[in-house]
């Protein structure tokens, strides 16, 4: 095992974004029915057109969140600790300009918890 915490940080990496795209067959409700690869592809386009992402913010597809809803996505934004659910596509950039700026410019927030 290699800890990877300084190289990460010295990168500028600063928050990573999470969308949950789970596909299973069951009676219950999941991401991929309900616009996880749309709302991921909303997801990086806002993040794209502010030069941000995969520099100060990563994204990544998960698996189950634990936030299953047949009304949207779940989403979850780290290291701030925030959690979100019934997220559609039209959601995402007042969702991010909330927790990023307009501009993407408010990164980093809770940043020194990263362990």
């Amino acid at each position: 095992m290699r800890d990877r915490t300084e190289e990460v940080r010295e990168r500028g990496f600063s928050d990573h974004v999470l969308v949950c795209t789970n596909d299973r067959d069951s009676e219950y409700a999941a991401c991929a029915e309900a616009h996880g690869a749309e709302v991921y592809e909303a997801v990086t386009n806002w993040l794209r057109e502010r030069d941000v992402f995969w520099s100060r913010i990563h994204v990544a597809e998960t698996s189950c969140l634990g936030l299953c809803s047949a009304d949207g996505t779940a989403i979850a934004i780290h290291p701030r600790g925030r959690w979100f659910s019934d997220v559609v596509p039209g959601d995402v950039p007042a969702l991010l300009e909330r927790e990023f700026g307009p501009e993407a410019t408010r990164l980093g927030i809770g940043g020194d918890s990263i362990r």
